[in-house]
C-alpha cells in the first residue's frame, strides 16, 4: 500500500509538473492569437490523460526508489534477507504491481487519450493556428472542399511535405465536372506542389473526354501548412485503429514504416513500468543507506529521461527506414531489460 500511496503521490507532481512546463510552453501562443479563458482551460484540462501516460513510468520508479529507501532505512530489506527471503521473492510484489500498472497504462492509451488528445489538438489549431477544417476525414483518406474543386488524399505525411494519391475534381459555378487531375505522390517544393504519375482529364459539356495529358504542377492553392489540420498524431489513435489504418494504406500502395513504428511504440510504451521497477531494484538496495527523497529524485530524472531520450533517438531512426519498425520501437525497452537483468542478478 506504501508503494501505491507514494506512486500515486508522484505521479499526480509530475502530472502537475508537465502541464505546468506545457503552460509555459504554450500560453505565448494562446494569447498572442487572443485565445478566451475557455478555451485556454479546456485545452489544458484534455492534456491530463496524455500528460499521465507519459509519465506512469517515472512515477513507477520514483515510488521502487522511495518506498524501498524506507524499508532500508528500517532495517525492513536486511530483516527480510536475514530471514532467507531472496532478492526475487522481495521485488515480486512491486513487480506484480508495475505489470498491472503497465495493463492499465495500455488500456489508459486506448480508451481516454485519444479521446482527449484530439479534443486539445482541436482547441489548439482552431484557437491559435485559426484552421477551420471542411472536409470529412476517415482512416483512410482526407476530402477537402477547394474554392472551385473537391480534393480526395489518400494520406498526409506532415514531415516530409507529401501528398499520396491524390485526386483532384475541379467544377464550375454550377458544380459541373471540368476536369480531374490525378497524382500518385505529391512534393511541396516551396512554392507548389509537384506530382509524380500526373495526369489530367479534360471534359466536354456532354461528358466525354477530349484530352489526357501529363503534367507536374497541382492546381492546389493549399500549402502544407493548410494540410496539416487534417493530420492525425499517433497520440490521437489508437493501437486498433491504427492498425486498421496500416492495413487499408498497404492496399492502395502506401508505405506504411512510420505508421508501422508508431503501432509498435504502443505497445512498447506501457511495459515502461515493470521495466523500471526492474532497473530501480538493484539501485534502491545498493544505495540503501542513502536512499532518501534527493536522492530517489535524482536517480528517477536520470533514468527516466535517459529512457525516452533513447526511445525517441530509436523512433527517428525507424521513421527514417534506418532502423526495422519493430527494433526501432523496442530497441529502449531491450536495452533497459538487458541493464536490469545484469543489475539485479548482480544483487542475489
Amino acid at each position: 500500500m506504501a508503494f501505491l500511496r507514494i506512486f500515486a503521490f508522484s505521479l499526480a507532481t509530475a502530472v502537475l509538473l508537465y502541464l505546468i512546463v506545457e503552460f509555459f510552453d504554450r500560453i505565448d501562443n494562446f494569447m498572442n492569437a487572443g485565445a478566451s479563458l475557455e478555451a485556454v482551460l479546456s485545452y489544458f484540462l484534455f492534456k491530463i490523460p496524455l500528460s499521465m501516460s507519459r509519465v506512469f513510468g517515472m512515477a513507477t520508479l520514483f515510488a521502487t526508489f522511495f518506498s524501498l529507501g524506507l524499508l532500508s532505512r528500517n532495517q525492513e530489506i536486511t530483516a527480510l534477507r536475514c530471514a532467507g527471503l531472496s532478492l526475487n521473492r522481495i521485488a515480486l510484489p512491486l513487480i506484480v504491481l508495475s505489470l498491472g500498472i503497465g495493463a492499465f497504462a495500455f488500456f489508459w492509451n486506448e480508451t481516454l487519450v485519444p479521446i482527449f488528445t484530439s479534443k486539445s489538438e482541436e482547441i489548439y489549431k482552431r484557437e491559435v493556428r485559426k484552421m477551420q477544417p471542411k472536409s470529412v476525414i476517415g482512416t483512410k483518406d482526407v476530402w477537402i472542399r477547394g474554392k472551385d474543386s473537391f480534393i480526395n488524399i489518400d494520406r498526409i505525411d506532415a514531415r516530409k511535405n507529401t501528398l499520396e494519391g491524390v485526386t483532384i475534381y475541379v467544377v464550375n459555378r454550377d458544380f459541373v465536372l471540368q476536369r480531374i487531375v490525378e497524382a500518385k505522390v505529391a512534393r511541396w517544393d516551396g512554392t507548389a506542389w509537384q506530382g509524380d504519375d500526373l495526369w489530367e482529364w479534360h471534359f466536354q459539356s456532354g461528358g466525354k473526354t477530349i484530352q489526357r495529358t501529363p503534367s507536374t504542377t497541382l492546381p492546389l492553392t493549399q500549402t502544407p501548412d493548410d494540410f496539416r489540420v487534417f493530420v492525425r498524431e499517433p497520440e490521437e489513435i489508437s493501437f486498433f485503429d491504427l492498425r486498421r489504418q496500416i492495413a487499408e494504406l498497404k492496399a492502395i500502395g502506401v508505405d506504411t514504416t512510420e505508421q508501422q513504428v508508431d503501432l509498435y511504440v504502443k505497445l512498447a510504451v506501457p511495459l515502461i513500468s515493470p521495466l523500471m521497477v526492474l532497473v530501480a531494484i538493484p539501485f534502491a538496495v545498493r544505495h540503501a543507506s542513502g536512499a532518501g527523497m534527493a536522492l530517489s529524485f535524482g536517480l528517477t530524472m536520470v533514468i527516466g529521461f535517459g529512457y525516452w531520450f533513447l526511445l525517441a533517438f530509436a523512433v527517428s531512426l525507424g521513421h527514417s527506414g534506418v532502423l526495422p519498425p519493430l527494433l526501432s520501437a523496442w530497441l529502449a525497452n531491450f536495452i533497459f531489460a538487458l541493464a536490469g537483468l545484469y543489475f539485479f542478478t548482480g544483487e542475489q
